[in-house]
């Protein structure tokens, strides 16, 4: 004849049981947030990217806007 287990074996199993789920889903969770991270990481830096491009355009434009001389430009249409 088997031994059934006792109330306090079977109350241990049960938290252990508990804890072994927690444990799960915190590893699953942590997971998550570690590839959110990264996304987030390569979007900064592809946003740092397209800034420094954006910057380095208007750069040039108002080189240009400052460097051209307003005498050498037509007159107005309507002179």
């Amino acid at each position: 004849m088997s031994e059934l287990p006792s109330e306090r074996e079977q109350a241990l199993e049960a938290r252990l049981v508990e804890l072994e789920m927690r444990v799960s889903f915190q590893e699953h969770a942590l997971a998550e947030l570690s590839d959110a991270l990264a996304a987030a990481s390569m979007q900064g830096s592809r946003n740092a990217d397209a800034l420094r491009v954006l910057l380095e355009d208007l750069g040039k434009v108002r080189n240009a806007l400052n460097s051209s001389d307003p005498a050498s430009e037509p007159p107005p249409p309507h002179y």
